[in-house]
């Protein structure tokens, strides 16, 4: 099982959208693939829990980290084997060991943890909340979002993760981002 976790080999650089919901980060992550001409991998937790919702109006419960997990790490060793230079992620496991951490009462399956410290990212891109929090069938944190904020940051730090925060509106996040990343990919030439 925990071969399923871990990330392949792969030719490209690797940026993680990081941060609390509704902050931009699925927006983000596709802008960027398409203005880098390359692949993008979505989150699996959302459509694993949308479609938990729909079928049973049930929200997360921690049996459901593991398979979102290999989910979110199948999608990933995926489209790194088709992208180009960079590969855009709206999500990793440090992000689901956040939220397990987050609602669980601070457990984090042991696998899930291993898994999410061993993988690596070139930058994370931490999605900061001064933005309007947009309701939807998941999201359910609107009163929390500074602490959530907090704990993403938090762990990028103790966890001595390559991150920089994006805020502002949509476009100044995604400038920031692009100067970053061009930065990053001078540096591999």
């Amino acid at each position: 099982m925990e071969e399923k976790l871990k990330q392949e080999p792969a030719n490209c650089l690797k940026a993680v959208l990081f941060g609390p919901e509704s902050t931009w980060k699925t927006t983000l992550a596709e802008r960027l693939a398409k203005h880098y001409k390359t692949a993008w991998v979505p989150e699996y937790m959302r459509d694993y829990l949308q479609r938990k919702w729909d079928e049973k109006k049930k929200t997360c419960e921690p049996h459901d980290l593991i398979p979102i997990a290999k989910g979110q790490m199948l999608r990933e060793n995926k489209q790194a084997k088709v992208a180009d230079k960079i590969l855009f992620c709206d999500t990793d496991l440090l992000e689901l060991k956040v939220y397990s951490e987050a609602y669980y009462h601070g457990y984090c399956n042991p696998l899930l943890l291993k898994a999410a410290l061993n993988n690596w990212y070139d930058i994370y891109f931490l999605t900061n909340i001064d933005n309007q929090w947009i309701p939807d069938d998941l999201r359910d944190k609107p009163h929390d979002r500074e602490g959530m904020f907090k704990k993403f940051k938090s762990t990028l730090q103790l966890n001595r993760r390559p991150y920089i925060i994006l805020q502002g509106d949509e476009d100044e996040r995604f400038e920031t981002a692009v100067s970053a990343i061009d930065e990053l990919l001078k540096r591999e030439k």
